[in-house]
């Protein structure tokens, strides 16, 4: 790629492509590679003026190495868009309020009366006949409303205020339209799935294969815990399958041969081979996108709230309307008060402001799927944690291998590794990595891999039965003993370290100990959640009651449970909520989902399982905790800002309509206002949320 470097500062370049236009695909092409791009740690692409800002880490020598090769043609073939472009999305709406707002100029400023007339019956249809439907339907809502007060200014001759009124009326939807589809497909590109590379079988094996390199015909090996990549058919084993992702429903689906399963599902039991039939994967984006719009169930309480209300309240302004006239016998100061409605501001500017903060979330790497959630996080009293990878770094590494009963301690770890890379957990990781980091091959050597959630993996090496997990499953399910005469060995392990049991024939061949640090910003964290009014941070883990006991002293956490298994969890959480409380459950692994769909708010970290971040309410990034203070902030910013929306709502429309039965605003004046303020409410629900200095005063409010 040809470009020129406009400004530059340390970590941060703009660059100016040597082209003369760029299309609204190239920019995605280009803003997309770049955010892929292991150095990239932010990017933006303006088409409009053929720039590009670049935030990067690392050597600047690579960098403009990197992208002096860049190919459009190459990025063609190796970047995946989404479905649907945002950017397009925004170019489309923008063009269509400049329109209206150019067509609305040139009618006033240009069009002879008569035409100007014949402008406004013709923009009156659409609102009388939604008006005469409700009649139909015998329901009094904001649609009669409006076709009343068109068609009784109409009537009047004041086509003045009828074409005002519709034009704002015009300008509220469309602003309406453009930001709930832009918060819809943000909150579907969050969603999508972000897999790189898979299980191919082969006639040799399993190849992790780049998931670019799939196509219609082939077969995908995918196991427990792990995302379905594509779309296709089961051709051999049996699954269980979760597909909230898909229909909104947690209850397991079984997968037989020959059954479809679909991208971003989750297979929660069993293992299968699965043949690929759509290898583009755009079909997921529509998917979650249709999901998000039916998602009637992931309405906050104030959305609902705001709704009903707003529904309940059009029969008072009819109400209010017909007092003054039959008071005052005044045709115009009733009209003037039938301008008003509650409905319009109320059912904009909720929702709006919901979505917006949804999206703000997003852009600070945390995905909402509901506005329901968000309340969740702004009452909640009581946050639950899991500790490894959640309150311990997402990374873990292996401290040292200690063999017993003569075993090679190279030849154990390259064995252990051979049956964790086929699981996503964070110890499972840490294996593989120090495998790799030690230049240690580990040939697919074993049988089919089991692996038993909570526990650890079953498999077969060479005809010899091995086995690797927790002590719970190595000694009490599995029964191993530790070999004659290294008991003094074993007793000696440090207790500082999380430890992997690996037993073959039964007997303990290697203590994998594994560092897994407490994340250094956890206790800060801990205090500052505190102080923004949760009363209780509990921790959940597998460890010995010693290790728990010392880890919940140094993070100062209110209470903790030791040795839980994943059932645990989820009657811990369950037992809470009965108790009156508002919890939230912060998760990574498989072991958590129980727990996660438990729990008001289900909070995963993004590297974590896939299942994990499936069944998950909300999504927050591996790379701090500080996000769940974010996210706690912005919840209780918007649950302050909806109180402020119902308080204006109610209190200046109620001042129009009292001012219009006395008579002070004229019927064009009274619509003028009204509308203003519910495009002034509206516009400022999308506005950024002030967070700072707010959360004290939003949690007093709650």
């Amino acid at each position: 790629m040809r470009a020129t470097i406009e400004h530059e500062s340390r970590g941060r370049m703009r660059l100016r492509l040597r082209q003369k236009n760029m299309t609204l695909r190239q920019a995605d092409l280009l803003e997309t590679w770049l955010k892929g791009q292991p150095w990239a740690k932010d990017a933006v692409v303006h088409e409009r003026t053929c720039c590009a800002i670049l935030t990067y880490a690392g050597d600047r020598a690579t960098v403009l190495s990197a992208i002096g090769s860049f190919t459009w043609a190459e990025a063609e073939e190796t970047v995946t868009l989404p479905g649907h472009s945002t950017r397009a999305l925004n170019r489309e709406f923008q063009e269509k309020l400049v329109g209206k707002v150019l067509m609305k100029g040139a009618s006033a400023l240009f069009f002879p009366t008569p035409l100007r007339v014949a402008r406004v019956i013709w923009h009156m249809i659409p609102f009388l006949h939604k008006g005469l439907r409700c009649l139909g339907w015998r329901r009094i809502k904001v649609e009669l409303l409006d076709a009343l007060s068109i068609g009784i200014s109409a009537c009047r001759r004041d086509f003045g205020t009828a074409g005002t009124v519709m034009f704002l009326l015009e300008i509220g939807e469309l602003l309406e339209d453009w930001t709930r589809k832009k918060s819809v497909a943000d909150l579907a590109e969050s969603l999508s799935l972000h897999v790189d590379r898979v299980w191919l079988k082969t006639g040799a094996g399993e190849v992790l294969t780049p998931i670019g390199q799939i196509q219609p015909g082939d077969r995908v090996v995918v196991r427990a815990g792990g995302v379905i990549p594509l779309d296709g058919v089961v051709a051999e084993g049996e699954i269980t399958v979760n597909q909230a992702s898909l229909t909104g429903e947690s209850v397991p689906v079984a997968k037989r041969p020959g059954g479809a399963v679909y991208a971003g599902t989750v297979v929660e039991e069993g293992e299968c081979v699965l043949e690929v039939k759509q290898a583009s994967g755009q079909g997921r984006y529509d998917q979650i996108v249709e999901m998000i719009q039916r998602s009637e169930q992931m309405k906050s309480a104030a959305e609902a709230k705001a709704s009903s209300l707003a529904d309940r309240l059009v029969p008072y302004t009819f109400a209010g309307s017909l007092l003054s006239l039959v008071l005052t016998r005044n045709v115009t100061r009733a009209l003037s008060v039938l301008m008003v409605d509650f409905s319009c501001a109320l059912k904009l500017a909720m929702p709006l402001a919901v979505l917006s903060a949804m999206r703000e979330a997003g852009r600070e790497h945390i995905t909402v799927k509901g506005g329901k959630f968000l309340e969740a996080v702004a009452k909640a009293d009581t946050i639950v944690f899991d500790k490894t990878g959640t309150l311990t770094h997402a990374c873990p590494r292996v401290a040292k291998i200690v063999p017993f009963n003569g075993k090679d301690e190279a030849e154990m770890l390259r064995l252990a590794a051979c049956l964790e890379e086929h699981f996503p957990h964070s110890m499972a990781n840490a294996v593989v990595e120090e495998a790799r980091c030690q230049g240690l091959r580990h040939e697919e050597r074993h049988a089919k891999v089991e692996y038993l959630v909570a526990h650890g993996i079953a498999s077969s090496v060479d005809g010899e039965q091995v086995r690797i997990g927790s002590a719970h499953f190595i000694f009490e399910d599995e029964k191993c003993v530790i070999p004659e005469g290294e008991q003094e060995k074993f007793d000696a392990l440090s207790p500082e370290f999380s430890q992997l049991y690996l037993a073959i024939e039964g007997v303990l061949s290697a203590v994998i100990c594994i560092s897994d640090p407490l994340r250094e910003e956890a206790k800060d964290v801990l205090s500052t959640l505190r102080d923004l009014g949760v009363k209780n941070a509990v921790m959940l883990t597998g460890d010995s009651p010693r290790t728990a006991a010392a880890i919940a002293k140094e993070l100062g956490v209110d209470d903790f449970r030791a040795g839980v298994l994943p059932a645990d969890k989820a009657d811990y959480v369950a037992a809470l909520r009965r108790e009156g409380h508002t919890v939230l459950m912060v998760g990574d692994g498989i072991n958590d989902s129980p727990a996660l769909s438990e729990a008001d708010a289900g909070i995963a970290i993004s590297d974590g399982a896939a299942i994990a971040r499936e069944i998950a309410d909300i999504t927050i990034a591996a790379d701090s905790l500080w996000e769940l203070v974010r996210l706690r902030q912005l919840a209780m910013a918007l649950m302050n800002r909806i109180q402020n929306n119902y308080r204006f709502v109610i209190g200046f429309n109620g001042a129009l309509i009292g001012l219009g039965i006395v008579g002070i605003l004229p019927p064009a004046t009274s619509a003028m206002l009204h509308n203003l303020s519910t495009l002034g409410v509206s516009l400022h629900s999308m506005s950024a949320l002030p967070v700072a200095g707010q959360a004290t005063k939003v949690l007093k409010d709650l």
